[in-house]
């Protein structure tokens, strides 16, 4: 899946699949995240977020389960 690098100071780049509805986050720190059951318009929130990292860990950690890929 493709990701978008974003302007933060803990996220690297997010990508998102529509169909499957994963929101998938590499960290700068080198961990990778997929988030599972997200809405596209949590994902479209997220990316215009003044903080993604804040974003992350209060609107998306806390409704969806994730997994640890890397």
């Amino acid at each position: 899946m493709e990701r978008t690098r974003v302007k933060s100071s803990t996220v690297l780049s997010v990508g998102y699949d529509p169909l499957e509805q994963v929101l998938v986050v590499e960290f700068k720190r080198g961990s990778l995240y997929h988030y599972l059951g997200v809405p596209v318009s949590d994902f479209e929130n997220l990316m215009a977020a003044p903080s993604k990292g804040r974003f992350l860990h209060y609107r998306i950690k806390p409704r969806y389960q994730y997994r640890r890929v890397r």
